[in-house]
């Protein structure tokens, strides 16, 4: 074993070749923080946004390279309201003429769709109940709703904390950029295995990246009861909205359904009081004449 050993570097002397490699540029300094700390930042973000109204670029693509293409829709302007617990409203206007498209409104439970130039009209869950064949039937209330503001970490979860690191390249100049990252995975406790010798297992939930140089969420994944990534949320580079960081851009990739939804947030107004959202704002009536679906 010892002569091949020594042997090996003889063999392999000229059928080897070293290349150079870029090697990455560290993004910023690094900051580092625990579980629990990292957990306490996401509550104290979605403790201090109570409601908000936003003004947004809305762009969609559809397909992927399960169904061999992808459409790319023209942007669209729109308008999203929240309020908590889930109360929400989406607005998107036809491009240029600036007449509206579709109007959602949810309360938490149950949602309508206006889409006035069909005279049509859709009520149903705002959370997905059953897998419909069409991918962007479920795309649901619910899933906006995680997407724009993370949810809170309740103390009936498990949380696990891992380091790793994402690389890009500069546009400019072409150098690769490393960006240090922490990976929170947030899970829900399991039933005890049986027999007892067995370990219990969990069911993972979600799972937040945060950058180290800011240790702020750069991405979302939010998996199904069958364990598969179903929502992947995106958060680009945050911005200052009147004294609060938030993502300027929000892309929401629906992954098994192969469509992606991308905000580009204009205006922010966080907690407004002039006016507030009452819940007339959430409230819509379906207009005579309209077609009804009815969706589980």
């Amino acid at each position: 074993m010892k002569f091949l050993v020594l042997l090996v570097p003889v063999l392999t002397g000229c059928l080897s070749h070293t290349r150079k490699l870029q090697q990455p540029k560290l993004a910023g300094a690094v900051m580092n923080a625990g579980a629990i700390e990292l957990v306490e930042a996401i509550n104290k973000r979605y403790d201090e946004i109570n409601s908000l109204t936003a003004t947004v670029d809305f762009a969609a693509s559809v397909g992927g390279a399960h169904s061999g293409k992808q459409t790319d829709y023209t942007s669209f302007h729109g308008f999203i309201l929240m309020r908590k617990p889930k109360m929400l409203r989406v607005i998107g206007e036809v491009p240029v003429i600036r007449t509206i498209a579709f109007n959602l409104a949810s309360n938490g439970e149950t949602f309508r769709l206006l889409i006035p130039h069909y005279s049509k009209a859709i009520e149903g869950s705002s959370s997905a109940t059953t897998r419909a064949a069409n991918p962007i039937e479920n795309l649901r209330p619910a899933t906006f709703l995680d997407s724009i503001v993370i949810q809170r970490i309740t103390p009936d979860r498990i949380v696990s904390l891992i380091n790793s690191s994402s690389m890009t390249v500069e546009p400019r100049t072409k150098q690769l950029i490393e960006t240090p990252q922490y990976d929170l995975t947030i899970s829900k406790p399991g039933n005890r295995s049986s027999p007892d010798s067995l370990p219990q297992v969990d069911k993972p939930q979600r799972v937040i990246h945060f950058s180290r140089i800011n240790l702020m969420p750069t991405e979302q994944d939010i998996y199904n009861a069958d364990g598969d990534v179903e929502t992947q949320v995106i958060y680009g580079p945050y911005q200052d909205f009147n004294g609060t960081k938030y993502p300027a851009t929000i892309t929401i990739n629906r992954l098994l359904d192969e469509y992606r939804i991308t905000l580009t947030v204009e205006k922010l107004v966080l907690n407004p009081t002039n006016p507030p959202l009452t819940d007339k704002s959430f409230q819509l009536e379906i207009p005579k004449g309209y077609k009804v679906k009815k969706m589980p």
